[in-house]
């Protein structure tokens, strides 16, 4: 099965950034083939990889839902062997990676068809690829509907303040309560001003018992880029931003993951 790494944390944190970046990083160490999963409804992770999205899961639950209740599923297809073919065009393929986006879909009803197609789609691709990535919807509700079975590692991703500490601190209590397969838990703060981490911060992380995987510095670059337009994987490798989550990543994930 995959490695299983997982982006969490409330809206805002720059939680996609990160998982971009990871990508990106994951591609280039050469733990490839890698599988991204942007399992937030309010798809932007392939914004920061730079990729075109045609299909995404919630487009395929309106799909199946329309031509099952019309009886027009084609015919000798299960409704499951047209959930696979379905998949397969959804995935998108980038440079070294995959990518399946989630998406938000039209009509109403709530998630759980797509959130069950993520499920599984998930669990049967996870054999073809070296690492996956799942970048989390934001805030909470994924965790308490088990979107994400099974995590290696689980990143939370907090801005740098103390109520973003205290979010953080919920992923670990959420995981603890609902007992969820996550191995390691560590906390990332972003967006971290040039004084670094006040004593506050130090103290509320301390007392949460959060493990700090290390600090992302506020970065100008990332919003021009942003603002413009262009894909944040295309950020200079010594930016600040991508520099720092690198040595995160050189730290946390690079003992981890066999070649």
């Amino acid at each position: 099965m995959a490695y299983t790494i997982a982006v969490a944390g409330k809206g805002g944190t720059g939680k996609t950034t990160l998982a971009g970046f990871l990508i990106d990083y994951l591609v280039e160490k050469k733990f490839v083939p890698v599988l991204g999963v942007d399992a937030d409804p309010n798809a932007n992770l392939n914004e920061v990889l730079g990729e075109d999205v045609e299909i995404t899961l919630g487009d395929i639950r309106e799909d199946i839902s329309v031509k099952n209740r019309d009886g027009k599923l084609p015919g000798g297809m299960s409704k499951t062997d047209y959930i696979n073919y379905k998949l397969q065009q959804a995935i998108i393929e980038g440079h070294g990676f995959d990518l399946l986006v989630m998406g938000r879909p039209e009509g109403a009803g709530c998630y759980c068809f797509a959130n069950g197609i993520l499920r599984e789609a998930t669990d049967r691709l996870s054999d073809n690829y070296k690492v996956m990535v799942i970048d989390n919807e934001a805030g909470l509700e994924h965790l308490s509907r088990r979107t994400t079975k099974s995590v290696d590692i689980m990143f939370a991703v907090s801005e740098c303040s103390k109520r973003g500490i205290e979010a953080a601190a919920r992923v670990k209590e959420l995981i603890e309560e609902l007992e969820l397969d996550v191995k390691e838990l560590y906390l990332i703060v972003n967006r971290v001003p040039e004084e670094g981490l006040s004593d506050d911060i130090k103290r509320a992380i301390e007392g949460y018992g959060l493990k700090l995987a290390g600090i992302v510095p506020l970065d100008a670059k990332v919003f021009e880029y942003d603002n413009k337009g262009i894909p944040l994987v295309q950020l200079p490798k010594d930016s600040n931003a991508v520099k720092n989550a690198r040595q995160i990543f050189d730290k946390i994930i690079i003992p981890k993951i066999k070649m």
